[in-house]
């Protein structure tokens, strides 16, 4: 049982690029991966990040790969700011 978790785990780590979101104004990896790289967060941690595009708020959640990069695992329209 265990193991079939883990190998679970490695795999939604490791998924397809396919189903990957875009990066949209405003995204932290709009334009390209960050220059300062995440060393001390583990690898596969999350964190969220809220900010507005085109008039939207958004919240995006991202996730760190074992190169140290980081993939868009979530994005939520919280609404607009009109």
């Amino acid at each position: 049982m265990k193991l079939a978790l883990a190998a679970l785990g490695v795999t939604a780590l490791f998924a397809s690029s396919a189903f990957a979101l875009d990066p949209i104004p405003g995204s932290v990896t709009y334009g390209g991966q960050p220059a300062h790289r995440l060393q001390k967060a583990p690898v596969g941690s999350t964190f969220d990040n809220t900010f507005y595009s085109n008039g939207q708020r958004y919240t995006e959640t991202y996730m760190i790969q074992p190169d140290r990069s980081l993939v868009i695992t979530s994005r939520i329209r919280i609404g607009s700011d009109r």
